[in-house]
């Protein structure tokens, strides 16, 4: 039957003839859909990680709405450059291109340099001095090559005092200046409000942002790509205005929203025996809008 299924890609036609429960399993994994703004970002990234070591590095800020995708592109970002155990290594020193950390709710320098130490794999005691942990880890960052320090959730360097963010931005500007690699920073509007209350930071990163989505032909190119890998038996035509109009009305232009629209009702499709997504299969999910949650009585 899998000759048939000329909707989906290739590699994804065998899977049409799975039963019920193996393919809903394979719709709800997470998987990674291109798009041209991702593409662009992962481009932006390879240069800077390419770029020769110099007095001043370029830097970079990813920004966006919250669910919008721009952890997911930083994560391929990463597995695409991964590290090397030391048992791998010609030297015998493990290597580590790109460390990627989360900058702490409520943070601090002591915080921030604890979630360096995690993300290199050293072991740490909270109650450790911050110059320490600084030390260490701006040390094993150079022994272990690293070439860009990626920094997600950027916006809670706002959750601090106005001491503590004046001091973590200064931190972000010395790490810069004292590793000679590129910084990315990733976060919603409020990390570019960070970077842009800092005369000298805000020269040095160079904002990527990602917008909400609008009903445009990148967009139809997106709901096509998605409908490709989903292992429906019926073609959705999710491109077409009416499915298009509506996922992007449900998702409010928010890509994680959309992508999660879109997956419910192609687990109800499977499960209803119906094979394809409907606008009324898309109402009967249920699923409620991103601004309509806050409004959810209880």
């Amino acid at each position: 039957m899998s000759g048939g299924y000329a909707h989906l890609h290739p590699s994804v036609r065998h899977l049409a003839d799975e039963d019920a429960n193996s393919r809903i399993r394979r719709i709800r994994t997470d998987r990674w859909i291109g798009y041209a703004r991702a593409e662009a970002v992962l481009a932006a990234l390879e240069d800077l990680l390419s770029f020769p070591t110099r007095t001043r590095m370029p830097n970079l800020l990813l920004v966006g709405p919250t669910n919008n995708g721009k952890t997911m592109i930083v994560e391929k970002f990463r597995r695409a450059h991964p590290g090397t155990a030391a048992a791998e290594s010609e030297d015998g020193l493990a290597l580590l291109p790109v460390v990627k950390v989360q900058m702490p709710p409520g943070p601090d320098e002591g915080r921030f340099f604890g979630a360096i130490l995690h993300a290199l794999g050293m072991p740490f005691s909270p109650r450790d001095r911050i110059a320490t942990k600084q030390d260490t880890a701006v040390r094993i960052m150079q022994a272990m090559g690293a070439r860009m320090l990626v920094i997600d959730e950027l916006h809670n360097v706002l959750s601090g005092s106005a001491m503590q963010q004046r001091r973590l931005l200064n931190l972000l500007r010395w790490l810069g200046n004292e590793l000679r690699i590129p910084l990315v920073g990733v976060g919603t509007a409020e990390a570019l409000r960070a970077i842009r209350s800092d005369d000298q930071l805000v020269n040095r990163f160079e904002p990527h942002p990602l917008p909400l989505w609008s009903d445009d032909d990148e967009y139809r190119r997106l709901l096509s790509t998605l409908e490709a890998v989903l292992p429906l038996r019926k073609p959705s035509h999710l491109a077409d205005s009416a499915l298009a109009g509506r996922v992007l009305s449900a998702s409010e232009g928010v890509l994680g929203e959309m992508i999660a629209v879109v997956i419910r009702a192609a687990v109800r499709a499977v499960e209803t025996g119906a094979e394809a997504i409907s606008t009324r299969m898309i109402e009967d999910t249920g699923f409620i809008r991103p601004s309509e949650r806050r409004r959810v009585v209880v």
